[in-house]
């Protein structure tokens, strides 16, 4: 694999990160491309790869092309045959698609992808910014079989962990249920200790107290802090918060179960984009339930 050219489409917080570490581990970063033309001239000038000015160009310059990108509208203009995108000379490439999107936002992607002769897989990435950048990230993996066994060396050189779900779509759906419930977790944690706070509690002996209880979960131990210190660096943002319980409640809806839970908890996230706060981390939605919290929040 490692004679490989690879590019990266999409290179935020996750994606540059990825292509960081691959590079150190002797992978051939071939080419980078980001809306943000500036992250991409000082990543591909840190990785000695190209700063690509359109899609297509990194298609042209790599064997396998990651995408990292924000939204499905986003992976639909990727994925179109013309000059700029994606699919263009695109015939025996291989993408790997790594955004939390719809499941037919990669269905579509694939369909597109394979009509011009080139390959997909999802790789949905259950991890964060650290994880990405030590390469121990946890990715659930959509497609076709022989092609996951095929890039499997790969995918291993990214993550501690790898699991096959199906076809292309059911890591996507795998993924949305992931988010749903961290999210519900988050909002129910902040619930928790903002009416701690308003009871007087002590919030450390409370956080210890749900450590050793029912009240558990890994939010609990990634979160309560920065919640009690309004310290909300972005490591997965509210507004992608949002984004991802809403992708859980249209299946939901189309599969005609109600998700109360779910659906509040998008109705929090939300509420903090429409105050400025959806480039905070989702921990800042103990904004909206600590009592007294008027003052802008750190994100440092």
């Amino acid at each position: 694999m490692k004679d490989k050219n690879i590019g990266f489409v999409g290179v935020g917080r996750m994606g540059s990160n990825m292509a960081r570490h691959l590079h150190e581990i002797g992978y051939r970063i071939a080419s980078v491309y980001d809306l943000n033309q500036s992250a991409a001239t000082e990543l591909a000038a840190e990785l000695g790869a190209i700063a690509a000015d359109t899609p297509s160009k990194v298609t042209a310059s790599s064997d396998i092309v990651f995408t990292v990108i924000s939204d499905d509208d986003a992976m639909d203009k990727l994925f179109v045959a013309d000059s700029g995108g994606l699919l263009a000379g695109a015939e025996g490439k291989v993408f790997i698609n790594c955004a939390t999107l719809s499941p037919g936002a990669h269905e579509k992607a694939a369909k597109h992808a394979a009509a011009a002769g080139a390959k997909t897989l999802e790789a949905a990435m259950a991890s964060s910014i650290p994880q990405a950048r030590d390469g121990a990230l946890y990715l659930m993996i959509g497609g076709g079989e022989s092609i996951f066994l095929a890039h499997k060396p790969l995918l291993e050189d990214l993550s501690t962990n790898l699991q096959y779900i199906g076809p292309i779509g059911s890591a996507a759906k795998v993924k949305a249920l992931v988010n749903m419930v961290m999210n519900i977790n988050t909002a129910g944690l902040a619930e928790g200790l903002g009416l701690g706070e308003a009871l007087g509690l002590d919030l450390q002996i409370l956080k210890n107290v749900f450590s050793q209880t029912g009240a558990n979960s890994r939010v609990l131990e990634t979160d309560s802090d920065d919640m009690i210190q309004r310290d909300h660096e972005c490591y997965f943002s509210a507004a992608h918060a949002a984004k991802d319980s809403g992708i859980a409640n249209a299946l939901a809806l189309d599969a005609e179960i109600e998700v109360p839970l779910s659906t509040a908890t998008e109705v929090q996230y939300r509420k903090l984009i429409d105050e400025g706060k959806g480039e905070l981390d989702k921990s800042a939605v103990a904004e909206l339930t600590f009592k007294g919290r008027s003052e802008p929040a750190t994100a440092t």
